[in-house]
């Protein structure tokens, strides 16, 4: 999963007397097909090799491992720098054969996955099949504590490997998973307890990348947390507080490669001084336009021929703390705090339009979508609103939203503290952490109370990938514990479906579920504006939102 870094029950006069700021991803484009709309004709230059560049960054909340990077701070950096066995198309975000040679099943359980020979990690060594099968049974065992340990359970064994307590004082059964098998140093087996009808999808995501035998031998040598080790097109070289920079890897022998030659990720803790860069052509590359910019379109004068919008797949939640005994378990309550969110006129006041107000819990831009999932609880209806939360016996002292800070999020958060203390009269404010990392700390270690601003930037194209990592009990992305036993066992139907129609159908009857006792609020769906300077061409959003390195060359 990658975690993005989110409304409000407001009149239109004082959502006007807000100062506008945002987040950092956009939304829904009129670009129905998912393509960029672009304000000049700088990303069709004929592209050339050489240079280097400099990309807005933000500080990555884990160690740069694959297994344990979840959200997009850290991914941004490990997806120049790991190669997976399928890689997914820039433009169309469908699955492609990559360091795969072919994955082949003839179930849909039992998995053979020939890898090219001569793919090679930055250090030199070769990848082969036991990078893949060591890589993930490291990446999954319990101890080993990665946060992205979930993305192996299909496969057989998996359980064996973790650990039986929180402490794991008891060591896990295996320290291998009994599904996977080398079989030559270009072929390995993979076996899954159930049936799982898109495995081969999934393997594009970066916890599924080769570790190198220099990480394995030594995995706990903390320069692996700055200098990882990848197979992809760059590699790390310098890593610091204030900027990450890549540069192209001379080992690298995959099909998509970059054209520059070095990319440095400066870190910014607020939108403004990025955008403020970009406007002077000292930031090549900007994904994140603050939200007072986008009003009245300002930000495509400043940016005249230099901006893109990108549909992709993202959305943005509230999740309320499992913590907040008022609000965990009152359905009514957060029914009444959702349903008293006036989204198209957020969406259009603030966002000007870059957002599209959400409808449920997936992406539109993913098959299996399906229009009218939330129900009510995503329809603005004041009366309702506030019927509902004198029944749910609202809420005792003050509501707090957290962001962060360094995520452009004040102006939507405020206003919807804002238009619940209008309309509902409860007491609400903002908590505002320093930056991503710390709030996404404060989540992970359950030290909040009230809501939080969620979002999410899927890892593969599918409508089960905004489903199981989120919500299944016990996903490592499940930031409300949200835990339904029905919910599960239609997940498990779904992945075992014979067909990509049959699955769909029973992903959408468990996001509908979903609904019944929501783990949080949808707020809206995601296109994201861009721009750049005047010294690049050939600049792009993928349709996950990410900037597409090999894409951009330097005039």
């Amino acid at each position: 999963m990658r975690r993005m870094r989110p409304l409000i029950a407001l009149s239109l006069a004082g959502l006007m007397a807000l100062s506008a700021c945002g987040e950092d991803v956009a939304a829904k484009d009129d670009t129905a097909s998912g393509a960029s709309a672009t304000g000049g004709s700088n990303n069709s230059a004929p592209a050339k090799d050489g240079g280097s560049i400099t990309v807005r960054g933000c500080t990555p909340q884990n160690p740069l491992i694959p297994s344990n990077t979840n959200e997009t701070c850290g991914g941004n950096i490990l997806d120049a720098v790991t190669a997976r066995l399928i890689h997914y198309n820039s433009d169309t975000a469908k699955p492609e054969l990559d360091i795969a040679e072919s994955i082949e099943t003839k179930d849909n359980q039992t998995f053979t996955v020939k890898i090219k020979p001569g793919y090679k990690f930055s250090d030199g060594s070769e990848v082969t099949a036991k990078n893949f099968v060591d890589g993930w049974n490291w990446a999954a065992y319990g101890p080993n504590a990665q946060q992205s340990a979930y993305f192996f359970e299909p496969i057989e064994g998996y359980a064996d490997e973790q650990c039986s307590d929180e402490t794991c004082k008891t060591k896990p059964k295996a320290n291998t998973m009994s599904g996977l098998k080398v079989v030559d140093d270009h072929t390995f087996t993979i076996k899954t307890t159930e049936k799982v009808s898109n495995l081969e999808m999934r393997l594009g995501y970066t916890a599924f990348a080769p570790l190198p035998d220099a990480f394995l031998k030594d995995p706990t040598n903390k320069k692996w947390e700055k200098m990882p080790i990848g197979a992809g097109p760059y590699k790390v070289t310098d890593n610091t507080a204030t900027a990450i920079t890549v540069s192209k890897n001379e080992n690298y022998a995959g099909s998509y490669k970059g054209h520059v030659d070095k990319v440095t990720f400066k870190i910014y803790n607020d939108a403004s001084p990025a955008y403020n860069d970009t406007v002077a052509n000292n930031l090549d590359i900007n994904d994140l336009i603050p939200t007072d910019q986008l009003t009245n379109d300002q930000w495509k004068n400043d940016l005249s021929g230099r901006w893109g919008i990108r549909q992709a797949g993202i959305n943005q939640t509230l999740t309320y703390s499992s913590k907040d005994k008022q609000l965990a378990g009152n359905k009514d309550l957060i029914q009444a705090l959702g349903m008293d969110i006036d989204r198209a006129t957020i969406t259009k006041q603030i966002f000007a339009g870059s957002r599209t107000p959400a409808d449920g819990w997936v992406s539109p831009v993913v098959d299996g979508y399906k229009k009218g999932q939330c129900g009510e609880m995503c329809t603005y209806d004041k009366d309702k609103a506030v019927e509902l939360y004198k029944k749910s016996g609202g809420y005792n002292g003050t509501l707090t939203i957290a962001v962060n800070g360094d995520g452009d999020h004040k102006a939507w958060s405020q206003a919807i503290c804002n238009g619940w203390k209008n309309d509902l009269g409860l007491k609400c404010q903002l908590k505002v952490t320093p930056d991503f990392k710390t709030l996404r700390d404060m989540v992970n270690k359950r030290q909040l109370q009230g809501f939080f601003r969620t979002g999410w930037q899927m890892d593969y194209p599918s409508i089960e990938n905004f489903l199981t990592p989120l919500y299944a009990t016990g996903a490592s992305s499940n930031d409300n514990d949200y835990s339904n036993k029905a919910f599960d066992a239609k997940l498990k139907d779904a992945a075992a479906a014979t067909d990509a129609a049959q699955a769909n159908e029973l992903y959408q009857e468990a996001e509908k579920m979903l609904a019944d006792n929501p783990p949080n609020i949808p707020l809206w769906t995601t296109s994201s504006p861009f721009a750049w300077s005047d010294k690049v061409a050939n600049v792009k959003l993928t349709p996950f939102g990410t900037i597409d390195l090999q894409s951009v060359s330097v005039k």
